[in-house]
């Protein structure tokens, strides 16, 4: 005869196994002195995924020690209420004020964070900065620390539709593809899940690994990245081919946007005829190498006159074309607007 276990039973068998191993990582958790206050800042129409995805890291973390190792507060410019870049409104415990000592600043970034980024915030980060606070940057933030001058000399990390602008408007930063990036007392994470990945570092860190994979555990995440992870998909994943040579064209494309490298030479750097190359593209991208390239050009083009105030002239030779009227041509032609009326819609739409 099987003996069957009752619905409560099993309830009762399950909370006290989740008791026994919150006790297990209680024992290992290294005693902290004082709990640790994260103060985020919300931008307005910052990404709620990065910002929710830290604080339930922190929330998780108490609950699985048993302790209340963290707290948090919202603060941002003005106080009162702040909209998220899904429309949904967040009311602000604080307006821009003086933090304690060993506060951990996280300020959270989204859509059109260089409107965000006004002179009043960027005077309290400077302020804040200098009395030796640490300071991170969610999601597209990390241009409010460069812009404050938070960044120069340090390494970086950006969301990967932002890197093209960045890496334009800030020469001085050492800009990365990573998830996120710790040097010193400055964060900068890459926005979307690895708000995660951070957190679950500056848990193991302080609190040891135990803490940190029950966390990851809870939060049903099995691959928890490190700053030597790159935030976007290989190659071969992203155009959903897997051939060794045309990642490595594509590859080498992506990496020479300004100066473009001509699709000879393309095909002699990986052991090809011009012919071969030409059918390899057709065959599984549906278009010319030289398309393919151009296409890649012209999106970094897109990018840099949404994002930066960079004249057209300047974004069209950091794009590789040698003349504005040849890229405007290409610009339309891929576009059906020419890259004056895109730098203007986008103005009028930031004003509204």
């Amino acid at each position: 005869m099987v003996n069957q276990v009752s619905p409560t039973t099993h309830t009762y068998l399950n909370e006290s196994r989740l008791m026994q191993s919150k006790r297990r990582i209680v024992d290992t958790v290294v005693p902290s002195p004082k709990t640790r206050r994260f103060v985020f800042v919300l931008l307005d129409n910052f990404t709620l995924l990065s910002f929710s995805s830290a604080m339930e890291a922190l929330r998780i973390a108490n609950r699985m020690s048993g302790k209340t190792l963290y707290e948090w507060r919202l603060i941002g410019e003005g106080g009162g209420h702040v909209s998220c870049s899904a429309g949904t409104e967040f009311r602000l415990e604080g307006d821009l004020e003086e933090l304690n000592r060993e506060d951990f600043v996280m300020i959270c970034g989204g859509i059109d964070v260089q409107k965000a980024t006004t002179k009043r915030l960027l005077n309290w980060v400077r302020r804040e900065a200098r009395r030796g606070l640490m300071m991170g940057g969610l999601c597209t933030a990390g241009y409010t620390l460069a812009r404050a001058g938070l960044l120069d000399g340090k390494r970086a990390t950006i969301h990967w539709e932002n890197q093209d602008s960045f890496a334009e408007e800030f020469e001085e930063v050492t800009l990365t593809k990573s998830v996120f990036v710790v040097d010193g007392t400055r964060i900068t994470t890459a926005g979307g899940t690895s708000s995660i990945d951070l957190m679950l570092k500056l848990i193991a860190d302080q609190h040891g690994e135990d803490l940190a994979n029950a966390v990851a555990d809870q939060l049903i995440y099995s691959s928890i990245r490190t700053d030597q992870d790159t935030q976007r998909l290989s190659v071969p994943t992203r155009i959903g081919v897997r051939h060794p040579k045309l990642s490595q064209v594509i590859q080498t494309m992506e990496q020479n946007i300004e100066e473009p490298i001509s699709p000879a030479n393309l095909a002699k750097y990986v052991g090809m005829s011009t012919r071969q190359l030409e059918r390899l593209f057709r065959r599984y991208l549906n278009r010319s190498p030289k398309r393919y390239y151009m296409e890649l050009r012209l999106q970094k083009a897109r990018n840099l006159l949404m994002q930066t105030d960079m004249s057209v002239i300047n974004v069209a030779l950091a794009c590789g074309f040698a003349s504005p009227s040849h890229f405007s041509k290409c610009y339309r032609a891929h576009y059906d607007t020419t890259p004056y009326r895109e730098r203007g819609s986008h103005a009028s739409r930031l004003s509204i």
